[in-house]
């Protein structure tokens, strides 16, 4: 057995750098996933071992090596078990990024990087997330960060006459540029008769 943890630790730099890592995805390392679950199997054996051989009527806990030895192996099977759940995890939260960010069906490239379990849970975090955008009728993955402004500053393209705005009438004549609700004016920039002013 090497020294304690670094196969976790190694588990838990990737999990850092899956997590960093905003274009690309990494496959699942499942070679150092199991190293990890084997070291952690040693452990727990030569823990069972230790226990079983701790004298029960020495009142000295301390003075007892396989006392002291048994707690060096617990810690080790419970650091062993975080690495592995951080990893998981991490790769699990990436995952649920990946749906807002991607949408319903991921690229070849990511969804080549999943291992079989990552799909299955993919696919049904985004059954859900639809479902329930379905029943509340309102896609949740569109503009989901809210702008600064709720207002903006459009510029008319086409000949739109008299427009009823907030409750009151304007001309929207072509060229001509207003200030309006971002909330008015995103279905007219979307048929394309006006367009966001920057100047």
């Amino acid at each position: 057995m090497a020294m304690f943890g670094k196969k976790g630790a190694e588990l838990v730099r990737e999990a850092k750098q899956t997590l960093a890592t905003t274009d690309q995805f990494r496959p699942f390392n499942k070679d150092l996933f199991e190293q990890v679950v084997k070291e952690t199997e040693e452990h727990y054996g030569h823990l069972q071992e230790r226990m079983s051989q701790i004298r029960v009527n020495d009142s000295t806990e301390g003075g007892d090596p396989n006392f002291v030895g048994g707690c060096a192996q617990h810690r080790s099977v419970l650091r062993n078990k975080r690495c592995l759940l951080a990893y998981v995890n991490a790769r699990m939260s990436k995952i649920k990024h990946l749906r807002w960010d991607l949408g319903a069906v991921l690229p070849d490239d990511i969804t080549g990087n999943l291992s079989a379990t990552e799909r299955t849970f993919f696919q049904g975090y985004s059954d859900a997330l639809s479902s329930y955008m379905a029943e509340i009728n309102l896609d949740l993955t569109v503009d989901s960060t809210p702008p600064k402004d709720p207002y903006v500053q459009i510029r008319v393209i086409g000949n739109l006459g008299e427009v009823l705005l907030d409750d009151q009438e304007t001309s929207l004549l072509p060229h001509s540029i207003h200030f309006m609700t971002r909330t008015e004016a995103e279905p007219l920039v979307m048929q394309g008769l006006l367009e966001i002013y920057q100047g």
